[in-house]
């Protein structure tokens, strides 16, 4: 079985965040990266987990600019056996699935982890499924696979979903797919000597402009209310958080 793993680079979860060029680009000065954690702990570990059981190979691929080489190669001591690098900047979750999509065919499986943890949107996964005419399945917490059909539980409102599908099939992996694996010493030397090709973009005509970035409202401190003075609390409710 072949399978694809999409993976990010974001900022490190407690990065402070700056934008520069008049608030048109993401100032990146100071700035520790990882890979994404949606993609790294659950859609890659769990690739890696069906091919110690199936047999096959787990391919990873991002696009970026060389820097990103560093979260190929994390991805490679994991486990994945070689890494494709589109060799262009992420302009939109659109462009990055049509380069995605341009690397794909002929992989049974691919997966994106739920969401990045920088720009949250949930888009890329779908995005790539309906270049590649493939189903997708959103959010899968569990994936069992059988010869070429897939057993995939993923989280809907209220409670849990089970589908049956067959390959191939774009999924994004939530929470609960599979547990994270740190890099052990053996892993990181492999990785060295693992096949990384740098490919080129293809041509597409983004439509997607950023205008501006903007950081959210900085948080007001906790006000503390007297268990007796519940008239207060409803009033600050009202009145500050707006919420009744």
């Amino acid at each position: 079985m072949k399978q694809l793993v999409c993976i990010s680079k974001t900022p490190e979860t407690t990065a402070k965040i700056n934008f520069k060029d008049g608030n048109t680009a993401f100032d990146e000065s100071g700035v520790q990266f990882i890979m994404n954690p949606y993609d790294e702990w659950y859609a890659l570990v769990r690739a890696i987990e069906l091919k110690e059981s199936l047999g096959g190979t787990v391919t990873v691929i991002n696009v970026g600019p060389a820097s990103n080489d560093v979260v190929i190669r994390k991805a490679l001591a994991i486990g994945a056996d070689e890494g494709i690098r589109v060799d262009a900047e992420p302009k939109s979750a659109l462009y990055v699935a049509k380069q995605i999509a341009a690397n794909a065919e002929g992989f049974d499986l691919v997966y994106c982890g739920k969401e990045t943890i920088d720009y949250n949107g949930s888009e890329v996964g779908a995005m790539v499924a309906e270049y590649l005419d493939q189903p997708f399945v959103s959010f899968a917490t569990k994936l069992e696979v059988e010869g070429n059909s897939a057993t995939v539980t993923r989280d809907i409102e209220g409670g849990s979903e089970i589908s049956k599908i067959d390959t191939p099939f774009v999924l994004s992996a939530a929470k609960g797919m599979a547990e994270q694996r740190i890099p052990n010493m053996r892993g990181i030397m492999m990785a060295k000597k693992k096949p990384l090709n740098v490919v080129e973009p293809v041509g597409f005509d983004d439509k997607v402009v950023v205008s501006s970035f903007t950081l959210p409202d900085a948080k007001t401190e906790c006000k503390m209310i007297d268990p007796e003075n519940m008239d207060e609390l409803v009033r600050l409710l009202q009145e500050e958080a707006k919420v009744l």
